[in-house]
């Protein structure tokens, strides 16, 4: 996006309301106080410097976590206005770190594309954290001002010369408010790594001073989302080499679409509205869908290789195996909810649509050979599907997946209201057989599972119908599959996968998940998944005991018993060495046990680790393995 020449000054700062409430229920403007909402205030304060770039003033932003876990945001824009805001008799520094809903972003001259449409920003980043620091570079001075839990500690000074512009936060995430202040160098890293695929050539450097080694990383990337899309695929086999480009400009706004298929069974299309991901889609997606689908089929006809008598390629045909990115850039943008993840914007919608159906029919006229191969591959997706709904048709004329006819081995419960609900998808026969003696048969169902299950990343939804194992799961959960499937139709509102704590059952918790995220997403969306949490050693001493879940438990345990004090300790390798008893009392009781529940916070980072893990290519699995070998908390061989 170039300059667009604007002012930005005091009068540009409007207010809309007073920063109140934030300390009390930090929950309404960060969404949690547990490790995401930590990192939020990262993405707030990058985010300011980001919305410079898109009005064309910077270039470089640097983020730094410092050893004492405070974090750093410097960037070469033009800096916070440092005169007064009129309504206020406040420099624009104060009213910004101060005000909720205070900023350049409502209207005048001082951003005409921004994703910080709230305001809510910085000034809350302020006000949950414990000190922050502010240093303004403008006018040929450098201004500072400090904070403690959001009140300013004195006035903002001049305190020294010089020749550049930008803005520098540094802030203490307050420990009296987070669960935690430890920041994650991955969530980060794949954060900053998206936002400067999505704002093409603005340098983005991650530095980590808590290692010995302080850790650097820098992202730019010259092609902007053509690079992302090539990093996406980088694991996968692509099917034509170069990825399709295109942009528009208009007076609807900014779209830019990268796509390029691949040998795999799943589509990754990601949507973007003014750099925020956009996970609920909208208008932007629909529109790239509808033009998407069109096209090739308007193609495949023209040339002969779908007959008349055939029918049209489904958008799910198209699809499989995609990869894309849709970036689209508005001045108004309407997003459904403070979430925003959901674009609204009706003009888009056919904006899109125009600029991905004239850019596509071009390209596929120009590039022969890799559009009929392309249209080859959808050809192939769309008879693999009709195979899958004649393997459906015919179980269910089996009574297979019909949810009247459940499978044989599912101990089901008794309460019939799904939200009251929940079912163990238990690794084996026999820790199948201890579960249903354990289980509160009222509202716990019990699936046990036979050794490992089909790896859907590695083969289409027709093979993956025609396994018993998945079968069973499909029809027990009652939500059917793939583009049948109705969350509304499921039968527990907790599917809990509970696998042993060794390799294998790391691996079999792997091949479910697997299935969950490829073909019925929409339960990890809803929060239906869970993992169950068995514990890993029984301390007992005479006829009292006590479990540990992990090995600093273990170690607390252990500290608190004198050192005359005679015990035994048991390590539980598996699932069926626990008695019924026993398992109820520490992985099945709600009072007692633990869960994780599984969420998709970070899609992107979610892809990778699933094509990583469970994908074709052994490389990026040893890789992985090695870059997380230190954080195994045990392994068994």
């Amino acid at each position: 996006m170039a300059n667009n020449g604007g002012s930005y000054s005091g009068k540009d700062i409007q207010v809309l309301e007073g920063l109140e409430a934030v300390r009390k229920r930090p929950g309404m403007y960060i969404g949690t106080t547990g490790p995401k909402g930590l990192h939020h205030l990262v993405y707030e304060v990058v985010d300011n410097s980001v919305d410079e770039a898109l009005a064309g003033y910077c270039t470089s932003i640097d983020i730094v976590i410092h050893a004492d876990n405070s974090v750093s945001v410097t960037d070469n824009g033009r800096g916070i206005p440092v005169d007064n805001v009129p309504k206020y008799r406040k420099s624009a520094v104060e009213v910004v770190l101060t005000v909720l809903h205070a900023g350049g972003k409502f209207g005048g001259d001082g951003y005409k594309v921004s994703g910080g449409l709230h305001g809510v920003g910085v000034s809350v980043v302020n006000a949950l954290s414990e000190k922050l620091e502010v240093e303004v570079k403008l006018g040929g001075k450098i201004w500072k001002q400090s904070y403690e839990r959001g009140k300013p500690t004195g006035p903002l000074k001049a305190e020294g010369t010089t020749k550049t512009t930008g803005t520098k936060v540094t802030f203490w995430a307050d420990a009296e408010i987070f669960e935690t202040t430890e920041y994650s160098w991955d969530v980060l890293a794949s954060r900053m790594r998206e936002t400067a695929f999505l704002n093409k050539n603005l340098k983005i450097t991650l530095t980590d001073e808590r290692e010995l080694e302080p850790r650097r990383e820098e992202f730019r990337y010259a092609g902007g989302i053509l690079d992302f899309v090539k990093y996406l695929n980088d694991k996968k086999e692509s099917i034509h080499s170069k990825v399709v480009y295109f942009e528009q400009d208009g007076p609807e706004g900014f779209v830019e679409v990268a796509m390029q298929w691949n040998t795999s069974y799943t589509e990754t299309v990601l949507a973007f509205a003014n750099n925020i991901n956009t996970h609920e889609g909208g208008t932007h997606l629909e529109g790239f869908k509808n033009a998407l689908t069109r096209t090739i089929n308007d193609y495949a006809r023209r040339q002969g290789i779908l007959k008349e008598k055939d029918e049209n390629l489904t958008g799910e045909d198209i699809r499989e195996g995609l990869t894309a990115v849709i970036s689209v850039k508005l001045r108004e943008p309407q997003f459904e909810g403070q979430t925003k993840t959901k674009l609204g914007n009706t003009e888009i919608r056919s904006f899109v649509q125009s600029a991905v159906t004239q850019s596509l029919a071009e390209y596929l006229e120009e590039h022969p050979k890799p559009a009929r191969i392309i249209v080859m591959k959808s050809t192939q997706a769309s008879k693999a599907r009709a195979a899958a709904r004649k393997a459906r048709e015919l179980t269910r004329r089996k009574g297979l997946l019909e949810s009247s006819t459940l499978p044989g081995k599912l101990a089901d419960c008794s309460i019939k209201e799904a939200a009251l609900t929940e079912i163990y998808l238990v690794e084996g026969d026999s820790a199948g057989g201890s579960a249903k003696q354990a289980r509160d048969r009222s509202f716990q169902a019990i699936l046990p599972l036979r050794g490992k299950i089909l790896n859907v990343e590695k083969a289409g939804i027709n093979r993956a119908l025609g396994s018993e194992e998945i079968q069973a799961m499909i029809t027990a959960l009652g939500t059917s599959v793939a583009e049948e499937f109705d969350l509304s139709q499921a039968r527990y509102h907790k599917a809990i996968i509970m696998t042993d704590a060794d390799v294998d059952g790391s691996h079999i918790r792997c091949l479910i998940l697997t299935f969950f995220y490829r073909y019925m997403r929409e339960m990890i969306e809803a929060g239906y998944i869970y993992i169950a949490q068995p514990p890993l050693y029984k301390i007992s001493v005479g006829k009292k005991h006590e479990y540990a879940y992990n090995d600093k438990q273990l170690q607390q345990a252990l500290a608190k018993l004198s050192e005359t004090t005679k015990y035994t300790l048991q390590r539980y390798k598996g699932l069926g060495e626990m008695n019924p008893e026993q398992l109820w009392e520490t992985t099945m009781d709600p009072e007692r046990r633990t869960l994780l529940q599984v969420t998709l916070d970070d899609a992107l980072a979610a892809e990778e680790a699933f094509v990583d893990l469970m994908g074709d290519q052994v490389e990026p699995r040893r890789e992985f393995i090695q870059r997380h070998a230190k954080n195994v908390r045990f392994l068994d061989i």
